[in-house]
């Protein structure tokens, strides 16, 4: 998930543990977000 913090966007797992950031945009914070779900789901095949 994506939260607004007030130093930008953070990246954290459902836990909330930070998984990246802050970034300045809302954006970035997406890019972030699939890089972790695509490894997440990697190595399940």
């Amino acid at each position: 998930m994506i939260r607004k913090k007030k130093d930008g966007y953070h990246v954290l797992s459902e836990k909330g543990k930070n998984l990246g950031g802050p970034y300045k945009t809302r954006e970035e914070a997406e890019k972030r977000l699939k890089q972790v779900e695509f490894f997440k789901h990697k190595g399940s095949k």
